[in-house]
């Protein structure tokens, strides 16, 4: 109500000076609209008409505002203002800074300043400060010791999503170097000075030659069984070769 009523008295002074009385009356009650403004406003301006009002200038007229519609003190519009402040999703610093600036002359203090600043302040924090061993029995205790909870909570989530991070991207979690480990029987794999090393897979369908011990062995050169293809007597025959005697009677003696 004072904006408002500020704003016209300095467009009056400014703009409409020279103008009669009446006229700018007229020109503030124009701005007077909505609910029950409205319906106080058509009142007046019936008696104004039928010259029953004592309104005769704009200062009057906001003397008639002031008494009808009544103004909230300071003290009371900072006491709702303190009821109603929370902090949600701002840092404990801009809620602190705020809920400074509105209880100065709100009247309030000691237990009942503290219960309005813990009603504000977000749980998680409002809780941990409560349950500590020795929590804090003053506004400012209160007021320093959840903006300090508050920054190391909002630091630790930074550093969790940086750790997040680097353990996602490839190679965040790496053997530690001289750490080595045998493979499997199937694949050999292995970890050899700290990097991983893949070693030649085996075709589960080839058939294992090295396995086999005495007579169940079989050679893949001649089918028979007893030996292995490289001890085959049948292969080492065809592999003899021949003598340069031999080779020269085959030509004629030459």
């Amino acid at each position: 109500m004072s904006a408002f009523i500020n704003a016209a008295r300095i467009y009056i002074r400014m703009k409409m000076i020279e103008e009669a009385a009446i006229t700018q009356v007229a020109w503030v009650l124009s701005y007077v609209q909505g609910g029950v403004a409205e319906a106080w406003k058509d009142n007046l301006l019936d008696e104004l008409a039928k010259g029953e009002s004592e309104v005769e200038s704009a200062e009057q007229l906001f003397a008639k505002i002031r008494n009808d519609f009544g103004e909230t003190s300071e003290e009371e519009r900072k006491i709702e203002q303190l009821r109603t402040i929370e902090q949600r999703g701002r840092t404990c610093d801009e809620y602190v800074q705020e809920f400074k600036k509105v209880a100065r002359g709100s009247g309030y203090e000691g237990c009942p300043l503290i219960k309005e600043f813990k009603r504000g302040l977000n749980g998680a924090i409002r809780r941990k400060l409560a349950e500590a061993e020795e929590p804090p029995t003053t506004i400012e205790e209160w007021q320093e010791r959840a903006v300090r909870l508050d920054r190391n909570q909002r630091q630790s989530r930074v550093e969790e999503k940086m750790l997040g991070r680097n353990a996602a991207r490839p190679g965040g979690n790496v053997q530690p170097r001289g750490v080595q480990r045998w493979g499997d029987s199937r694949g050999g794999n292995t970890f050899n000075g700290g990097g991983y090393q893949p070693g030649p897979r085996r075709d589960p369908n080839a058939m294992d030659v090295d396995r086999g011990t005495g007579e169940d062995r079989k050679c893949y050169h001649c089918g028979k069984f007893g030996h292995m293809a490289r001890n085959c007597w049948d292969r080492n025959k065809a592999r003899v070769v021949e003598t340069p005697q031999e080779s020269a009677k085959e030509n004629g003696g030459q």
